[in-house]
């Protein structure tokens, strides 16, 4: 078993399963996204802000042009952005994506406990398979909820809800794991034991309240999950 470190975290009660957001917490791609999303901006004559940019992580690709469109209004052609900015993401994922440290060691442990775990995130299905093939971990996740299986996306708590609906197991009782601020909006409204494993977006106070703790890695919330079984 590799040395998954210590926590300060303390899990109420030991989860029957764990519910993974993927960008961000699974995988370095928000920092892709960024500046994929920056950089088309710039090249087709616009200015997206960091700022900006981090008001729409953890949103759906539809809330996502909601809020460019209200930003920059009817003259940005929102399409030739979107196709540009996706065809950069995708090269990009392609021979920059990393995997998030911890995210092997953590789900072995998970499989060596018995306890399901599900990805709930914003992204399409395809995406969310281009990932985890580039990794090799497409047999271990069986179930992912992504965008299109649910009505309405992060910070609205159907995505988990609907991962927790496919595992067979009641929100209580699951841990979710999240990066982005509307990812813990959307897991603590679930009714899910919440943990927050910050990447682009700082805990604020807000996150604090909703969190049952806040994670430097993945590796802390494996610790913490060790400390239950035992």
């Amino acid at each position: 078993m590799p040395d998954i470190g210590s926590t300060d975290i303390v899990l109420p009660v030991t989860p029957l399963a764990v519910v993974f957001d993927m960008d961000g917490l699974l995988f370095d791609t928000e920092a892709l996204y960024r500046d994929a999303m920056i950089r088309t901006a710039a090249e087709l004559g616009h200015d997206i802000p960091v700022s900006l940019y981090l008001d729409t992580i953890g949103l759906s690709a539809e809330a996502t042009r909601l809020l460019l469109k209200s930003r920059f209004g009817d003259a940005f052609d929102l399409a030739r952005f979107w196709e540009r900015a996706s065809g950069q993401c995708a090269m990009m994922a392609a021979t920059e994506l990393r995997l998030k440290p911890g995210v092997v060691d953590l789900l072995d442990l998970l499989d060596g406990m018995g306890l399901p775990f599900a990805i709930a995130t914003s992204s399409k299905h395809h995406d969310v398979q281009r990932n985890l093939d580039g990794h090799g971990l497409r047999a271990r996740f069986p179930t992912v909820v992504a965008y299109g299986d649910y009505d309405n996306g992060k910070p609205h708590p159907a995505p988990f809800l609907t991962a927790a609906r496919r595992l067979g197991i009641a929100p209580q009782h699951c841990l979710a794991l999240e990066d982005s601020h509307n990812g813990v909006r959307s897991a603590a409204s679930a009714g899910m034991m919440t943990v927050m494993v910050p990447d682009l977006l700082p805990p604020t106070e807000e996150m604090k309240s909703l969190c049952i703790g806040i994670a430097e890695s993945l590796q802390e919330v494996a610790a913490a999950l060790s400390n239950r079984r035992t």
